[in-house]
């Protein structure tokens, strides 16, 4: 039935004037941003099928997907190790089997011997040849003529409730609006090779039986890659929009207090290395601009972030300014706790700590001390951005391994500035290394230092990789490490994301451990114990009292400990590369040779050879970092389950990082050319998202 366009339907109507969209199903859509029409547009298949063509039951393959046209001979139900109900389908080229397991007595009857069928489905091999499980099916009616598809079928993103054959009925009617509306070309010149945004949208939407499924598959197509093209463009200017944004508003002048910075690096007791000297001077010249700064530091693990951002909160300090540093777990809170109190506390600023275990009296006193501003740094965790926190004279926010933040802590955060000195400056840091082309997408907003450079005397750690087999020997090499006088970690790992299961398998392996080396002092932590009995644990690992320190992976950032250089990693294969160069690297902070096992489970699948083998091959993070990218994909490396970053539509950074240069000049040129043209990309590909678009 053919679109009413009496409905006076546009692009801009909301879903629910389309056939077949009541308020359930429009709250459905609204699950996946889907409000107006043209936002049906933007929702592009994941794949398609080919129905295009009728394939002769004798010339089906195992593995294929399929239509066929038959009659059926024979119909019945089997018992075997489950009910089915089983069809012989025949087209006089050969018989094929339609095996349903769950079906109703109304269907039995309808698929009756002497019914013309047309399925679709997955030939497999099963008991009595090749079969078709579950096909979507219809009967046919030797009065009608029944033709096959005209174009390749799509298969959408969906949500519970909404069927594939919903989507395409509603997909189909917004392009019919489209045929009769205009959609405007955003995009400058003959930018995306000449191809139109209606031409791709049509071709993606509904691809003719003759499209490259192949170029189609790799993302390569120029249908796609004009739509790629438009929605990193949008996702490019929503940053560079929320940096304009904040630089806008002004920042506190921190000129002041550049001189105690200099001072303060005289103190140490180590010399700084040249990359750290040349990233506080950027954060310097940042600080003293008078604009907000907005930067990120990456550096590997061991590289000496935290006297770069020492330095950077000791200059807001001495002009008059607090700050606040925020870290994802207690542990790395109360590190940096201890280590800032070290350095400041001689210097007469006042610190506070805040966490989810301070409460009562302590509680409200370190509450009064911030929004008075007797508190000149305050160290915590997410406990830092709630409502009853507030600040006299916010002026510089630290963020820590900010990936493990969601985006709307860190804005809530900046936003606990008074607003009388403009926004806080930001200083966001990570070792978790970010490749260029994830940080010129997912970064745009912010300035990029690289502390590219390991302080003297820090020795590479050595990996191995050992089968779990030879567990006992690991085990020796454990004992022998401690009798030289070393400690070790033994981190345990599992699939399933519970606390709970977490906790048994270390507490399993501790006395495991403690069994077969009855003559070591062996400690355990994991993320159901309290924070107060993980902080007397780590101490006590620490001060030596503990030899051995089985744990889960909420070691994996911020414990220092120097003596440490031995660490066992049991069923590595289960973690990210990011995550295993974050483990290996609590250890080789010393002087010692430090060594790293990865006590796999055999068989390795061919992913998790790779992963390995890169580990044991390299301790560049940075090309680590870029392994991880091309091995488990953008999301993974930056964690966007969490923050909802990177929820690309259609653009992959893998497959399209090469469009990067010319994204970055066809921005350019639209802010100094054609602004209007900004707001329109940005509402079309992002909606309402925008404001949390930066990390």
């Amino acid at each position: 039935m053919p679109f009413d366009f009496s409905m006076n339907v546009s692009i801009d109507s909301p879903v629910t004037r389309l056939r077949g969209v009541g308020p359930k199903m429009a709250e459905k859509l609204s699950q996946l941003g889907i409000e107006q029409v043209h936002d049906l547009l933007f929702h592009l298949p994941l794949r398609y099928q080919d129905r295009t063509r009728i394939t002769p039951i004798g010339a089906l393959q195992s593995g294929s997907d399929a239509v066929v046209e038959g009659e059926i001979r024979a119909a019945d139900v089997t018992f075997g190790r489950r009910r089915s109900l089983v069809c012989r389908l025949q087209d006089g080229t050969g018989t094929l089997t339609l095996r349903f397991f769950h079906f109703s007595a109304a269907q039995k009857n309808s698929l009756a011997p002497g019914t013309q069928l047309r399925c679709y489905g997955e030939v497999r091999r099963g008991a009595s040849g090749l079969e078709l499980y579950h096909p979507e099916y219809r009967q046919l009616s030797e009065s009608q003529t029944h033709p096959v598809e005209e174009c390749l079928t799509p298969i959408y993103p969906s949500t519970a409730g909404v069927s594939q054959s919903v989507w395409r009925k509603l997909c189909t009617q917004a392009l019919a609006v489209l045929s009769g509306s205009s959609l405007p070309e955003l995009l400058p010149g003959r930018a995306g090779n000449g191809t139109g945004l209606v031409q791709a949208l049509n071709y993606l939407h509904a691809p003719p039986p003759d499209a490259p499924q192949e170029l189609i598959r790799q993302g390569r197509h120029p249908a796609q890659l004009r739509l790629v093209l438009e929605e990193l463009v949008a996702h490019n200017l929503s940053l560079e929009k929320l940096r304009r944004q904040q630089r806008s508003l002004g920042a506190p002048d921190m000129r002041a207090g550049q001189n105690a910075t200099a001072d303060f690096i005289k103190t140490l007791a180590f010399r700084l290395t040249g990359a750290q000297e040349r990233v506080i001077a950027e954060i310097a010249a940042d600080l003293g601009s008078g604009l907000p700064m907005l930067r990120l530091v990456q550096g590997d693990v061991g590289s000496g972030k935290t006297v770069v951002a020492a330095c950077a909160a000791l200059q807001a300090i001495r002009s008059g300014y607090q700050v606040a540093i925020m870290a994802p777990t207690e542990i790395l809170a109360e590190q940096h706790w201890q280590g800032f109190q070290q350095w400041f506390e001689p210097l007469g600023s006042p610190m506070a700590w805040l966490t989810g275990r301070l409460k009562g009296k302590a509680r409200r006193q370190t509450l009064q001390q911030l929004a008075a501003g007797d508190a000149a740094l305050a160290v915590g965790t997410h406990a830092l951005f709630q409502e009853e926190v507030s600040f006299a004279r916010l002026g510089l926010v630290i963020v820590d391994e900010q990936q493990r933040f969601g985006v709307h802590q860190r804005l809530s955060l900046s936003d606990k500035a008074s607003g009388r000195h403009g926004r806080p400056h930001q200083l966001v840091m990570t070792a978790t290394t970010i490749p260029r082309t994830l940080a010129m997408v997912a970064y745009a907003d912010l300035d990029c230092s690289v502390i590219d450079e390991l302080p003297p005397g820090r020795r590479p750690v050595q990996t191995v990789l050992i089968d779990s087999e030879r567990r006992q020997q690991v085990v020796q090499r454990v004992q022998a490490a401690c009798d030289q006088g070393r400690q070790a970690y033994w981190v345990c790992t599992l699939i399933e994301e519970s606390d709970a299961l977490q906790r048994q398998a270390a507490e399993a392996t501790c006395e495991e451990l403690q069994q077969l080396l009855p003559q070591l002092h062996i400690g355990l932590v994991h993320g159901r114990m309290k924070a107060v009995e993980k902080a007397a644990v780590m101490a006590q690992f620490k001060s030596g009292e503990i030899q051995v320190l089985v744990a889960t992976t909420v070691i994996e950032v911020g414990v220092d400990v120097a003596n440490a250089s031995l660490m066992i990693i049991e069923n590595p294969e289960r973690l990210g590369l990011a995550q295993l160069h974050q483990l290996r690297g609590r250890i080789g902070r010393g002087s010692t040779a430090s060594h790293c096992v990865l006590l796999y489970q055999s068989p390795l699948g061919e992913h998790s050879k790779a992963r390995l083998t890169t580990m044991r091959e390299s301790s560049d993070g940075f090309y680590i970092a870029e392994r991880d990218l091309e091995l488990r994909g953008p999301g993974e490396v930056l964690g966007t389950r969490q923050t909802g970053l990177m929820e690309f539509r259609l653009a992959d950074i893998q497959l399209h990082g090469d469009l990067l240069p010319e994204v970055q000049r066809i921005a350019q040129h639209l802010v100094d050319s054609d602004p209007a043209r900004v707001d329109q990309l940005i509402r079309r590909w992002l909606g309402s998202a925008e404001r949390f678009a930066s990390v």
